[in-house]
């Protein structure tokens, strides 16, 4: 009787351990900015109609990454696409999307690999056509103009930041610029 009893224990305790692991699937918003972002970077190499090969692709993805700000580009450092990236799983990305898997399952896959890849969200984006920039925190502030590529150089006072943002809104979100009335 007791023998029969570890028998069946161990068969629930390996059908346990061979069935996967709960749901693996992605909840919605799970890895926005890997999906968003290789979402986008799939569709502009079929756009440009780019070879879709292993090593084309990582060539792209490397340049992609470059250029890369915020979110994604810490998404590029996780999966080896940036020059100082501790690890290079560059070609789980790579080998797939030659194949035209979809970015979720890549993403899924990459989950498992690394789950600060499906952490990263982006940042609520501030409509500069209503907020009140002297209500923000100097650190939003520092972040527009981050966003911009733009850096306030000489700036000490939470009005100098909000002079460079107000200088330089007509440049880079013109249609806030015209919309607000404090200026």
């Amino acid at each position: 009787r007791r023998t029969m009893w570890v028998v069946n224990g161990l068969a629930v305790a390996l059908a346990v351990a061979v069935l996967p692991g709960g749901t693996r699937a992605l909840r919605p918003g799970d890895c926005e900015v890997c999906i968003s972002f290789l979402g986008r970077f799939y569709q502009d190499l079929k756009d440009r109609d780019v070879t879709f090969s292993p090593a084309s692709i990582e060539k792209e993805l490397t340049k992609a990454c470059n250029d890369a700000r915020g979110k994604e580009n810490r998404l590029c450092y996780y999966i080896g696409a940036t020059s100082d990236a501790a690890t290079k799983i560059i070609n789980e990305v790579s080998k797939p999307l030659s194949h035209h898997i979809p970015v979720e399952k890549i993403c899924e896959k990459l989950k498992k690999k690394d789950s600060q890849i499906c952490e990263l969200k982006y940042d609520k984006q501030i409509d500069l056509s209503t907020v009140d920039l002297k209500k923000l925190r100097v650190k939003e502030l520092k972040k527009i103009l981050d966003d911009w590529g733009e850096n306030c150089k000489g700036c000490a006072e939470k009005s100098d930041y909000i002079r460079k943002i107000n200088e330089l809104m007509p440049k880079y979100a013109p249609k806030a610029a015209t919309s607000r009335t404090d200026l």
